[in-house]
């Protein structure tokens, strides 16, 4: 359910992409180059941004270090339908060469926030590099199902409506609590949470829903040279994905994060303003510009 708010002026990195400047493109043609050599080389993909890869054994990793203060309340026992996981050696790193924009919205609803984009709201759509694009939808409420399945046959090849799923740090299914009241601002407070009053309001009718890995999205469909923006509007799923996401070693390929923020009561993991913080501080430290947001769309 997201808006057109833009902070006022881009970072380095925003800027050398949007403004698709001739040397930028040329030193985007050398790096892939490299990139293809390295591959060659390796046999596995490489990428040219810091620390994104793992250095791990080769077991699924998840993440600790940015649990909630009380530590001896894992996230299971908060009600979390799973755990965090960073990375997965089964996950097959995306081998696209030609750069584009990537727009990923988490909480995609019927496809507002995809038209604000198409419309410029979130940059020139002209300046995308190649001046191509590709749009992820993910959307929980299964109201929802049919204008997106719309929207793909529309854009085919371009677009990836993930209905019924709901964003979150890790892949499994859960239950989704439906907002059947506001009929006006298109449900927005469906959420995974039972707590959201709107939830409570509309008798907490539910669904059951499949859960997508951010991590392992930016993982398998995003590559160094695109200009990645990601949408996050989840009701409370932030507190959940964030501090995950600030450990992946996929999340240095988001340029831009718009995220709403709401209670942190509604967290399923047990997230707080503080672990928030956290890891939007620490997303900042590698390169992901985030600024203030909030949905004006619905």
């Amino acid at each position: 359910q997201g808006s057109a708010q833009r902070s006022p002026s881009a970072p380095p990195r925003a800027a050398r992409i949007l403004q698709a400047a001739g040397h930028g493109a040329m030193a985007g043609q050398a790096l892939r180059r490299l990139a293809l050599a390295l591959l060659a080389a390796r046999g596995a993909a490489v990428s040219l941004r810091p620390a994104l890869r793992n250095s791990g054994t080769g077991r699924n990793t998840t993440a600790a270090s940015l649990a909630p203060a009380d530590a001896s309340r894992t996230e299971s026992s908060q009600g979390a339908p799973c755990q965090c996981e960073v990375s997965n050696p089964s996950w097959r790193g995306c081998t696209r060469t030609t750069p584009k924009c990537v727009f990923i919205d988490l909480g995609a609803a019927d496809g507002n926030s995809f038209r604000t984009f198409l419309t410029d709201g979130y940059g020139p759509v002209q300046n995308c590099p190649s001046g191509t694009w590709e749009a992820f939808l993910v959307e929980a409420n299964p109201r929802f199902d049919s204008p997106l399945a719309q929207l793909e046959a529309r854009f085919p090849n371009q677009l990836v409506a993930q209905r019924s799923t709901a964003a979150f740090a890790c892949e499994g299914s859960t239950t989704f609590y439906l907002d059947t009241q506001n009929h006006n601002t298109n449900y927005w407070g469906s959420s995974l949470s039972s707590n959201h009053p709107d939830t409570k309001k509309s008798g907490l009718q539910n669904v059951q829903v499949h859960l997508m890995n951010l991590n392992r999205l930016l993982f398998e469909h995003t590559i160094p040279g695109d200009w990645v923006m990601v949408k996050m509007d989840i009701e409370g799923a932030e507190y959940d994905i964030m501090p995950c996401l600030a450990q992946a070693p996929s999340a240095s390929l988001i340029d831009r994060l718009y995220m709403e923020e709401h209670q942190p009561t509604w967290s399923l993991t047990g997230g707080t303003k503080d672990t928030l913080e956290k890891a939007k501080a620490i997303l900042r430290q590698r390169g992901v510009d985030i600024p203030p947001y909030f949905s004006q769309t619905l």
